[in-house]
């Protein structure tokens, strides 16, 4: 899903609690970036701020709506029922005002997804240029050849896979995957993704498929360069 909030705290609270129930959240913070995120990924969800700055919500509900299907849930501080009203009539399916209950928001997006879709949850297939992610079988293939990972360097390359072209910190890392208790340090993680890069066969040195950037962490390029 996407998630179109100008202000960050409350961006990275909510985005961390729809993540810890399985949803993968990409976040933006006005409406240009929006509607190229939506257009780009296909979402399943558009969970979309009324007050942004510059392009309104408003505008990106009925940009996006002559471009796609997507259910889009309107969030929004004011409450008043000219506001429900007026998102709901520039194309918005939902609507929810803020202080929300991450609960209630929680089955919201799971409601929509089901009727959109007819399921919950993240993909069975992720396609990331010539990387396939088979989440129900557990393989993952490289130009059609099957990947020999271990259950760690899946769960790693499956993160990655659904958070493409997004860096990930190491923190971010341990925390999504979830391994074992001798696994849950930052520094393991910089050993399984040396590991997953040499059966990627990704040159360490300048690396074209699993991106370093100094200091954050790591991103699944979207794109080999």
């Amino acid at each position: 899903m996407v998630l179109v909030e100008d202000d960050d705290k409350l961006a990275r609270l909510t985005a961390r609690y729809l993540e810890s129930h399985e949803l993968v959240v990409t976040v933006v913070a006005d409406g240009p970036s929006a509607i190229a995120s939506v257009m780009r990924s296909r979402p399943d969800v558009i969970l979309l701020d009324l007050m942004l700055p510059g392009m309104s919500g408003l505008e990106v509900c009925r940009e996006l709506r002559t471009r796609v299907d997507t259910p889009i849930i309107m969030v929004t501080a004011r409450g008043e029922e000219a506001d429900r009203v007026l998102g709901l009539e520039g194309g918005a399916d939902d609507y929810i005002a803020k202080p929300f209950s991450s609960r209630e928001l929680l089955a919201r997006i799971r409601a929509h997804a089901r009727r959109a879709r007819g399921t919950i949850g993240p993909r069975k297939e992720l396609r990331v240029g010539r990387i396939t992610v088979d989440t129900e079988a557990m393989k993952a293939t490289l130009d059609g050849e099957a990947l020999a990972l271990t259950t760690y360097e899946f769960r790693l390359l499956k993160i990655l896979a659904e958070r493409a072209g997004r860096v990930l910190s190491r923190e971010q890392l341990v925390d999504l995957v979830r391994g074992s208790a001798e696994e849950a340090f930052d520094r393991s993680v910089d050993v399984h993704v040396s590991h997953l890069r040499a059966k990627l066969g990704d040159d360490p040195k300048a690396p074209e498929l699993i991106k370093t950037v100094r200091g954050v962490g790591y991103m699944l390029a979207l794109e080999r360069s």
